[in-house]
């Protein structure tokens, strides 16, 4: 049985939320309670093992890299986010869905497209701070905690939850996480995607 269906649907949309905003901006802009080993000791695993072993894996990232890396280590995950989705001279894991489909034609895709339109028929507008297109990932995980929202309120859209995340994120995350892995095996958004991939199967 899903376990969306089980659960506080606040608690999963923050946990997609927080990955969300993790992949749209360097740890630098943001806050770095990822690499707190603490934070994932209080994270739930909905009675899932898969997600139980993602948070398991996330806090042994964060606790390495804090004692690898001392006080550098906000730096060198800024770096690391740096190389996996910005570049130069390009990401090594473009975090657009319109490249996992065969274009090369980011911003202008199909996936871009109808994103825009979900978000739309959820009354949101992307500001585009950081000029990114509606099908980054962090976008669509950032939808998606909108729509639990939605849920916490009562509303019905448990159907369009499930079928957003089949038809989007996970139609691409398998690849985009090989991107990552390729170039950061295990690093800090390997464990990151890796939780994000057990949450949408969970669902």
């Amino acid at each position: 049985m899903p376990i969306v269906t089980q659960i506080d649907y606040l608690q999963y949309g923050d946990m997609l939320a927080f990955i969300g905003n993790s992949l749209l901006k360097p740890m630098t802009q943001t806050q770095s309670v990822g690499l707190d080993p603490l934070f994932w000791k209080s994270l739930p695993d909905f009675g899932e093992d898969s997600i139980g072993e993602a948070v398991s894996l996330c806090e042994g990232i964060a606790e390495r890299i804090g004692r690898e890396c001392g006080e550098r280590a906000v730096e060198v995950v800024s770096v690391e986010y740096t190389r996996l989705f910005v570049g130069p001279p390009s990401p090594a894991a473009p975090p657009w869905e319109t490249m996992y489909r065969g274009s090369t034609n980011v911003g202008f895709g199909e996936a871009t497209f109808e994103m825009r339109n979900c978000l739309h028929d959820l009354g949101l507008e992307l500001s585009n701070e950081n000029r990114q297109y509606e099908d980054h990932m962090g976008i669509e995980l950032l939808y998606l905690s909108e729509l639990c929202r939605c849920a916490v309120k009562g509303e019905n859209c448990e159907n369009q939850l499930r079928s957003f995340i089949a038809k989007h994120p996970l139609s691409w995350i398998d690849a985009f996480l090989d991107r990552i892995e390729g170039v950061f095996p295990e690093g800090y958004f390997s464990g990151l995607v890796r939780l994000e991939k057990a949450l949408l199967l969970a669902c």
